[in-house]
């Protein structure tokens, strides 16, 4: 094995061949479950038990066969109703439109990281904010934030960190898309093959569609609309923002679903939100079974 310096006076050998041991050089294969020692001590005991003998190699895949068919709660009660339980993992999901598309993703990173998982964000809009991002519950240890230049680096981002074992990767344009070439609709395909073997949830977020027939499903959030405290002559208080939520695609789920969600401005009137207050939820414009608004601090 050689090493390549710059000037080819410097290269010099590290290890002979004959100082290789041999061992290394053909090392022997053992698959994993047949071993003799495996066989020999499910040989030994009785059918119940030896039925539930699990090797770590088989018990290593058997976990991450459940994590793929498991899915990952956004905390936002509406947009897991509508999701199905949440974000499929392994799967890419679309969220789209000029909503509260970015509180959204805020919730999500704090929710995939206070259960320890490594999450990275992938900001072309350059919105991301730590200080904000920590009050809301993002544990910035176990973040990645990437500030890609142009849409081409945003997605060869992605795929570089979803194949790295990051169990959540969000994608965030912003409110417009960032400069350069418009990416293929293949680069799409690659990403969503990405999250897929590697059991990855990718979520994009954009003003507009983009993924097309690649992403699990799709949700767009409808323009957001303030909510006032105050009647009449009296000064009027921000409540917070609502934006409506529409199923637009789900393989699995039936499309055309719609829920409302609530971003309260906490620092501003703390507490509101409840029945108390008379900020209610409103009820779903298509199907009644899901629940109607969330209500949550604005990030």
């Amino acid at each position: 094995m050689a090493v390549h310096a710059r000037r080819p006076d410097t290269q010099f050998q590290l290890l002979e061949a004959h100082q290789i041991p041999k061992s290394l050089v053909s090392p022997q294969m053992v698959e994993s479950g047949q071993c003799e020692a495996l066989r020999t001590l499910r040989a030994s005991l009785e059918a119940s038990i030896a039925a539930k003998l699990t090797s770590g190699s088989e018990l290593v895949r058997a976990v991450a066969r459940q994590r793929r068919e498991e899915i990952l709660p956004t905390t936002i009660e509406p947009l897991d109703a509508l999701l199905g339980g949440g974000l499929a993992r392994g799967k890419m999901t679309e969220l789209a439109g000029r909503g509260t598309r970015f509180s959204i993703v805020m919730a999500t990173l704090a929710a995939a990281t206070s259960i320890g998982e490594a999450a990275a964000l992938i900001d072309a809009g350059d919105s991301f904010d730590p200080q904000l991002a920590e009050a809301a519950g993002v544990d910035l240890q176990r973040l990645l934030w990437v500030r890609p230049r142009t849409m081409k680096q945003t997605v060869t981002a992605a795929e570089m960190i979803g194949a790295t074992g990051f169990q959540l990767v969000i994608i965030d344009i912003g409110s417009r898309r960032p400069p350069g070439r418009r990416v293929p609709d293949a680069t799409w395909v690659r990403l969503a093959r990405v999250a897929e073997s590697h059991g990855a949830t990718i979520l994009v977020s954009a003003p507009y569609a983009l993924t097309g027939t690649t992403s699990e499903a799709m949700v767009l959030a409808h323009a957001p609309r303030a909510r006032w405290l105050g009647h009449g002559n009296s000064p009027r208080v921000l409540a917070g923002i609502e934006t409506r939520l529409t199923l637009e695609k789900h393989r699995r789920l039936r499309p055309g679903q719609s829920a409302t969600v609530f971003f309260r401005c906490e620092e501003t009137v703390p507490g509101i939100g409840g029945r108390e207050s008379g900020i209610g939820s409103r009820s779903v414009l298509s199907d009644t079974r899901l629940p109607a608004s969330d209500t949550r601090k604005a990030s």
